[in-house]
C-alpha cells in the first residue's frame, strides 16, 4: 500500500452522545408492555396490603385501580385523542399505560415503610391510591400533548381516561366520600396545571428563537421518523422552508461506461446530506440514486466539501439537483480516459491525495489520524477555481469524512488548517497529474446493501467500491452509506484491503438518515462490530477487483441558481434551542414533579 494509514486505536469505542438525542428511542412491543402492567400491578397491590397478604383484598386491589384502568386507558387513550384531532399508536399508548402502575410504586413504598413508625399520620389507603393519581396525570398529560395533541383542551380527555378510571376504582372498591371525591379531583387537577407548566418551559426556547412551538413538532417528527407520513414530512420541512435563504449550488457527474452502458456513476453536488432522517438534502444518496436510475449504473454520492449551511429544507429542492444531474447525464459522451496517474500523495503529512483520470483529477480529503468532519464550501470552491484557472481541468474534490470526534474535525476557511487543506490539494493534483502516462484504464465496481441504520449504522445504500486499474496500479475507493467513521476505523479498513490493491480510501457519505435511531450521531463502527466490518469491506473491494473491465470516463458540471438552502447560522440556532429545551426541560421536571408531590401533601393535611 502506498498510503500513509492512521493510528488504530478508539476504533469501535464507544463515544459521548448528544444530549438531546437521548430521547430518542423505540417503544417496546405491546405484548412487553402490557406483560410489564401486569407485573407491576401485581407488585404495586402486594406493597398496599403488605405480607401476608388478604388474598381477597389482594386481588381487588390488583384489579380495580391498578390493572384494569392501565389496560382500559391504553385502549380508549388512541381512540379519544382520534376523537380531538390527535394521533397516538397503540404501542405507544399502552407504554404509557405501563406508567400508571410504574409510577405509583415508589410512593406506595414510602407509604408502607411510614405505616410501620407512625401509622396514625400516614394517608389511609384509598387517600393514597388518589394521591398517585397526581403525578400519573402529571407524566400522561406532558406526552399525550407531545405525541397525541398540541392543545390542552384536546389532548385532556386521552389524559384523563385511565387516571379517573383508577379514581373511580378507589372509589368502587376501597372508600367512597364527599371528601374523597374533592381530593381525588383536586390530585388531578394539581397534576394538570404541573404539566401546563412544564410544556409551556420547555416550549420557550424553540418559540422564542423560531417562534414556532417545538412541542407540536414531536408527533410529526414521531410519524416522520416511524412511517415515513407524508403529511408530517410536509409539516417538517414547511418549517425549515422558512428560514432558507437562496444559494447557488452545482452538480459535478462522472460516468465511468463500457461499450456505451453506463457501469458507475460519481453524483457530486455541493450540497450537505442533512439535515435528519430523510427531511430536505439528508437520505440523499438514496434520493439521488434513486432519480438517476438504474441506467447510471452503480451510484455512488460522496460528501462534498460543504456544512450544514448547504442543507436542503424540502424535497422540492433535492427535485432540482436531481433533475439537473439527470440532464447532466444525458448529455455526457465518456471518452477514454487518458493518460491516467496512481493515486498520489503529494509529501508526507499531506491531507489530500489525488488521481488523474484524462480531463478529471479526482482528490480526497482527510486529517486522519486527527478527527475530520466537514469542511467548509468556501474551502473546496478555492480550490477549485484556482486549479481550473491553473489550466488543471476538472476536479472532483471529496471530503472523506472518516475520523469521528464529536465536535471536532472542522475545516473553517481563513484558518491555517484551512490554508494547509488548499495548499495539500493543490500540490496533490500537481503530482497526479505529473506522475500520469498514456495507458489503457479499467474499473470495477462492487455493492452490498444488506445493512441498516440500527443495527449497523449504515444507510440504505451500504457499502460500495470503485476499483481503478491505472497506471501499472489498482486503487479502490470505498464509499459508506453512513455520517464518518469511528476515529482509528479508517486504517483498519485500509489495511483489511492492502493486498487486494495497491492503494485505497474509505469515505462516507456523512448521511443524515442515520441519525434517525436512539443515540443520533451514530457513526460507523459504534454498532457494527469492526471486524465483520472490515471482512465486509475487504470481500466487496475483491469483488470490484475481479469486476474489472476497460472503461471510458465522462465528467460534466452544471449550476442552479437561487436554491433555497438552510443557511449560516440555522443548524447551530436550532441545535443551541434543542440544547436548551433539554435543560430546561429536565430543571422543570424536577421542580413541577417536586410541585405535584407537595401541593398534593398540603392539599391532604388541610382536608383531615
Amino acid at each position: 500500500m502506498t498510503e500513509a494509514t492512521d493510528g488504530a486505536e478508539g476504533a469501535g469505542l464507544p463515544r459521548r452522545r448528544r444530549g438531546y438525542t437521548r430521547a430518542i428511542f423505540r417503544a417496546p412491543q405491546v405484548g412487553t408492555s402490557v406483560a410489564l402492567i401486569v407485573v407491576f400491578s401485581a407488585l404495586d397491590a402486594v406493597v398496599l396490603t403488605g405480607i401476608p397478604a388478604d388474598a381477597r383484598q389482594l386481588a381487588v386491589l390488583f384489579l380495580a385501580p391498578l390493572l384494569l384502568p392501565a389496560l382500559a386507558g391504553t385502549v380508549l387513550t388512541p381512540a379519544l385523542a382520534a376523537a380531538f384531532g390527535g394521533k397516538i399508536s397503540l404501542r405507544r399508548s399502552v407504554l404509557l399505560g405501563l406508567t400508571n402502575v410504574v409510577f405509583p410504586l415508589p410512593f406506595f413504598l414510602v407509604w408502607r415503610l411510614a405505616g410501620m413508625f407512625d401509622g396514625g399520620a400516614n394517608p389511609s389507603l384509598a387517600l393514597i391510591l388518589l394521591l398517585v393519581q397526581g403525578p400519573v396525570m402529571w407524566f400522561r398529560h406532558m406526552s399525550l400533548f407531545g405525541l397525541a395533541q398540541p392543545s390542552h383542551a384536546r389532548a385532556l380527555p386521552a389524559s384523563l381516561v385511565a387516571p379517573l378510571l383508577s379514581v373511580l376504582g378507589v372509589f368502587a372498591v376501597v372508600a367512597f366520600s364527599p371528601t374523597l371525591v374533592v381530593e381525588g379531583t383536586l390530585f388531578l387537577a394539581i397534576g394538570l396545571g404541573a404539566s401546563a407548566l412544564l410544556l409551556a418551559a420547555a416550549d420557550r426556547p424553540i418559540r422564542r428563537e423560531f417562534g414556532s412551538s417545538g412541542v407540536a413538532m414531536i408527533r410529526p417528527l414521531l410519524d416522520h421518523i416511524n412511517l415515513r407520513d407524508a403529511a408530517a414530512t410536509d409539516y417538517l420541512e414547511r418549517f425549515f422552508r422558512r428560514f432558507a435563504i437562496a444559494a447557488d449550488l452545482r452538480v459535478t457527474l462522472v460516468t465511468f461506461a463500457h461499450g456505451g452502458t453506463r457501469r458507475a456513476t460519481w453524483t457530486l453536488p455541493t450540497v450537505h446530506p442533512g439535515p435528519f432522517a430523510a427531511l430536505g438534502a439528508s437520505d440523499l444518496p438514496r434520493k439521488l440514486a434513486d432519480a438517476l436510475g438504474p441506467d447510471a449504473g452503480v451510484v455512488f454520492v460522496p460528501h462534498t466539501p460543504c456544512t450544514h449551511d448547504l442543507d436542503l429544507p424540502t424535497g422540492a429542492e433535492v427535485a432540482r439537483v436531481a433533475d439537473l444531474a439527470r440532464k447532466l447525464q444525458a448529455s455526457m459522451v465518456p471518452s477514454a480516459p487518458s493518460p491516467a496517474s496512481p493515486l498520489v500523495e503529494p509529501y508526507p503529512g499531506s491531507w489530500a491525495r489525488a488521481q488523474a483520470l484524462g480531463p478529471l483529477t479526482i482528490v480526497t480529503l482527510t486529517q486522519a489520524p486527527e478527527p475530520t468532519d466537514d469542511i467548509d464550501f468556501a474551502v473546496a470552491d478555492r480550490v477549485r477555481r484556482e486549479l481550473i484557472a491553473g489550466g488543471s481541468g476538472e476536479v472532483a474534490l471529496i471530503d472523506a469524512h472518516n475520523s469521528y470526534v464529536e465536535d471536532r474535525g472542522d475545516l473553517i476557511y481563513g484558518t491555517p488548517a484551512a490554508e494547509k487543506a488548499v495548499t495539500d490539494a493543490k500540490a496533490a493534483v500537481t503530482a497526479a497529474r505529473s506522475a500520469a502516462r498514456p495507458g489503457e484504464v479499467r474499473i470495477g465496481v462492487a455493492a452490498r446493501t444488506d445493512y441498516s441504520a440500527r443495527e449497523h449504522g449504515i444507510g440504505p445504500l451500504g457499502i460500495r467500491a470503485l476499483v481503478v486499474e491505472a497506471a501499472g496500479t489498482t486503487t479502490a475507493y470505498t464509499l459508506i452509506d453512513g455520517n464518518n467513521l469511528m476515529i482509528g476505523l479508517r486504517a483498519r479498513i485500509l489495511e483489511a484491503v492492502r493486498g487486494v490493491v495497491t492503494s485505497a480510501e474509505v469515505m462516507t457519505t456523512d448521511n443524515h438518515v442515520v441519525h434517525e435511531v436512539d443515540g443520533g450521531i451514530n457513526p460507523v463502527g459504534e454498532r457494527f462490530e469492526v471486524e465483520r466490518l472490515t471482512h465486509d469491506v475487504r470481500e466487496i473491494v475483491e469483488r470490484a477487483k475481479a469486476d474489472l473491465a476497460p472503461c471510458d470516463i465522462g465528467v460534466a458540471t452544471g449550476a442552479i441558481g437561487g436554491v433555497p438552502v438552510l443557511g449560516p447560522g440555522f443548524t447551530v440556532r436550532l441545535l443551541t434551542s434543542l440544547g436548551d429545551t433539554l435543560a430546561v426541560f429536565t430543571n422543570a421536571l424536577l421542580t413541577t414533579f417536586l410541585l405535584v408531590v407537595t401541593t398534593s401533601l398540603v392539599v391532604w393535611l388541610a382536608l383531615r
